[in-house]
């Protein structure tokens, strides 16, 4: 058995604000028991790809850094594994949006890199993210669990859930930033949110691992729109896809135990990775079959 912490928040243009509030807030889910603790998306800073702005590279850091060593005398203190995802400058000209994985005894365990970049409306990722590279989807091997780390676009991705299932994860953690455009949310909010957790509590029932899913939350200006309003919602599922622990709007910790157990009793069961068709699945890397 071990337990697990995803920690709901907002950020604003305090750097170090937010940092202080992290800290903060990992120590208090740490005391309640979580073994593995997970930040929100970019978790230091606004969201700040709503707008294509080039000054807005100077948030990004190296990792390591000095926010991921501080993260790591945190983890070493407490014995807990954090995830932290934060804007990586890996060189000049190369910026990732990354999750740096450090263990319970503080070491840096190693990054992963969101595969997958968004480029919407208040959403131009693609404009500030160099796209994970060829070190692809990974699993880490903690102190308490077998981790593995999508970041928040990912969690769209069945390939994505299924290759880091397959790689021998536990828990599938989904930092992430996702909202409403204010004046969509009316028509299409509640649709949306229930978009968002049902896509990954699919990737949890077809891959038999837990589920763990830590948003923003707040309302963010940008100047010339009406900015975004994050939802919040974060949840952990189990195998089975239950809510085992979630949040609504505000700021939260969540706190589950997950047992190693149940994804053996469910997979047994369910035996979708038996009875997988390797030799059928080829198509699937080709961009669109149609005429």
């Amino acid at each position: 058995m071990f337990t697990i912490g995803i920690i709901q928040d907002h950020a604003d243009a305090d750097v170090q604000g937010n940092i202080r509030r992290a800290e903060r807030l990992v120590r208090e889910a740490a005391r309640r028991g979580a073994q593995i603790i997970c930040l929100k998306e970019l978790f230091d800073a606004p969201y700040f790809c709503k707008s294509q702005r080039s000054d807005r590279f100077d948030l990004a850091e190296p990792i390591p850094g000095p926010t991921t060593e501080a993260m790591q005398a945190i983890a070493r203190e407490l014995a807990s594994v954090i995830i932290v995802p934060i804007f990586e400058r890996q060189t000049a000209g190369i910026y990732r949006n990354s999750a740096a994985i450090i263990d319970a005894d503080g070491s840096l365990l190693g990054v992963y890199r969101k595969m997958h970049i968004p480029n919407d409306p208040l959403f131009h990722e693609k404009y500030y993210f160099t796209p994970g590279d060829a070190t692809g989807f990974k699993v880490w091997k903690t102190r308490h669990a077998t981790i593995g780390v999508l970041i928040c676009w990912d969690q769209w991705y069945p390939e994505a859930a299924r290759i880091t299932s397959l790689m021998g994860a536990q828990v599938l953690f989904y930092p992430t930033a996702i909202g409403w455009h204010p004046a969509e949310k009316d028509e299409w909010g509640r649709a949306q949110v229930d978009a968002w957790r049902t896509i990954q509590r699919a990737h949890a029932i077809a891959n038999g691992v837990y589920v763990a899913s830590p948003n923003r939350i707040g309302h963010e200006d940008e100047p010339g729109t009406s900015g975004i309003t994050f939802f919040g919602r974060s949840f952990i599922a189990d195998p089975f896809g239950r809510y085992v622990a979630e949040a609504g709007e505000d700021e939260e910790i969540v706190v589950a135990q997950c047992d190693p157990a149940l994804i053996e009793t469910v997979r047994r069961n369910w035996p979708f990775l038996r009875d997988r068709r390797l030799d059928a699945y080829g198509p699937i890397l080709n961009r669109y079959l149609g005429t």
